[in-house]
């Protein structure tokens, strides 16, 4: 009697082929630096809009927020408490945009050639890192002009980043997926992206938030990075332990998730794009 041989999708996290991503490293290299080169080609600032962007969000934020407003900064000087927020929020808002389009704006080599197509997305998030890198040197000479000390809460700054980077992968994931089927999302991504962004304490600390509100407040999952931001490099960040964990754990949910549908959705790219 002859034996049948079934073959079954893989499915859940087992689909990830982590071996697999790590042959193909060379053109997720390929596509972050391509990425980055047409980001500032013809442009007169070039990698300059780097320090442009954030500094002057600075100044705006500090005149409607302080001066306007009246928000506390937690004894620390103004500027650099809102600097630390926009380093956070600009790398997560640029990478989710240019996630959310990353399939689209690369439908030629996702019909005709074989890749793990997780690259795509993960490669337009993790340029940001190349800015963010450069603002985060200007930040450091914020820090010296203001005389700001140094403390050991800085060793858990890579965390804060690595929480960072598992949030704007999980979301990009997610909406790239979705962006490829429902056109919709490029339209509605910058309307969304904006209102997370005046409900994530970008330019005020989570504190002013009423504590009823609190636990809703830190279901935003930017809520906790951006606080982690500023505890690891201010000493000031607001961080209960009980909804860190709790901000923590979503995150890393929305990542898996984020993963796990793509991979599902992915046998249709090519027929959908």
């Amino acid at each position: 009697m002859e034996k049948s041989l079934v073959i079954e999708p893989i499915r859940g996290l087992s689909a990830v082929r982590i071996r697999e991503l790590w042959e193909y490293r060379e053109l997720f290299y390929f596509l972050i630096w391509r990425d980055v080169k047409v980001r500032y080609k013809q442009t007169l600032l070039g990698v300059g809009w780097a320090i442009t962007r954030p500094v002057v969000s600075m100044i705006v934020f500090t005149f409607v927020f302080n001066r306007l407003a009246g928000f506390s900064s937690a004894g620390v000087p103004y500027a650099l408490f809102t600097l630390t927020g926009i380093l956070a929020w600009n790398f997560f808002s640029e990478g989710l945009s240019g996630a959310s389009q990353s399939l689209l704006a690369n439908t030629n080599l996702i019909s005709k050639v074989y890749f793990p197509r997780l690259i795509i997305p993960a490669a337009a998030v993790l340029r940001g890192l190349i800015d963010f890198g450069i603002a985060f040197v200007i930040y450091l000479g914020f820090m010296i002009y203001y005389s700001f000390p140094l403390s050991w809460n800085m060793l858990l700054f890579p965390v804060a980043v690595v929480w960072g980077i598992v949030v704007a992968l999980g979301v990009g994931f997610w909406f790239s997926a979705i962006g490829v089927k429902y056109r919709d999302i490029a339209h509605a991504l910058p309307f969304v992206v904006q209102l997370f962004f005046w409900i994530t304490p970008v330019g005020y600390s989570s504190k002013e938030i009423p504590a009823k509100w609190e636990a809703i407040y830190w279901l935003n999952p930017m809520t906790g990075v951006i606080e982690s931001f500023r505890h690891s490099l201010l000493g000031t960040g607001h961080v209960p332990a009980d909804l860190v964990a709790i901000s923590i754990l979503l995150s890393m949910a929305i990542f898996v998730t984020g993963v796990v549908n793509f991979r599902r959705m992915e046998k249709e790219f090519a027929d959908v794009i």
